[in-house]
């Protein structure tokens, strides 16, 4: 398969079907040595949301959610908050984009990635790596579970901070969006390697800064 995209439907690989791939040996070293240069990053983005957040985001800079995680564990992950307190329960597992709860500040840091950038705290606590599976909602993956009989092979490694579902098919909020994101998961076990980690990272980065709404 390419590690391009563009329209094309992904091709499930399920386990029995095809040898799922193991994370390289470094990968940890290599998670946590990036977590640790980006602390200082970290600690001027959440020092100036400190500032902005009582004028452009009232509450909170920080949102955490229980999310499924290596091997079906569930973790606390970390974000920076784009939504409005008072809105932050979840309505269902396929109500993902909330547009009328985003922020204006909240969508700057949506656009940029720059919400996601806490999980270098969950990174380091040994909860997830830098490039992995999202990982969903604790609620929503049970969902997920119940109407996707392979969800939960995409929890044999540590869900990321990025992934290739997350560039290739982005935000979802369909069923047919999910079944593309798990096909594209299984795909990125099925690869695993430092090689195809810094594909994603370069495909991170172009849509980051293309910003081309993934």
């Amino acid at each position: 398969m390419s590690e391009t995209t563009g329209d094309e439907t992904f091709v499930s690989v399920r386990r029995g079907t095809a040898r799922l791939g193991h994370p390289y040996r470094v990968k940890p070293v290599l998670d946590y040595i990036l977590a640790v240069l980006l602390l200082p990053v970290f600690a001027a983005v959440s020092l100036a949301l400190f500032v902005l957040n009582p004028v452009f985001n009232r509450g909170p800079v920080f949102f955490r959610q229980v999310r499924m995680g290596y091997r079906g564990a569930p973790f606390v992950a970390l974000k920076f908050r784009s939504m409005t307190v008072v809105t932050q329960t979840s309505r269902g597992a396929f109500d993902a984009l909330e547009e009328d709860r985003i922020t204006t500040l909240g969508r700057i840091l949506r656009a940029s990635r720059i919400d996601e950038l806490p999980q270098i705290i969950n990174v380091l606590r040994g909860e997830m790596s830098m490039i992995g599976p999202r990982p969903d909602a604790y609620d929503h993956a049970c969902d997920y579970e119940k109407m996707f009989p392979d969800y939960l092979c995409r929890y044999d490694v540590k869900p990321g901070i990025s992934g290739y579902a997350q560039t290739e098919v982005g935000y979802v909020d369909t069923m047919a969006d999910v079944r593309r994101k798990i096909d594209a998961d299984l795909v990125y076990l099925s690869k695993a390697s430092f090689r195809f980690d810094l594909w994603i990272v370069w495909r991170t980065l172009a849509v980051v800064f293309g910003r081309q709404g993934r």
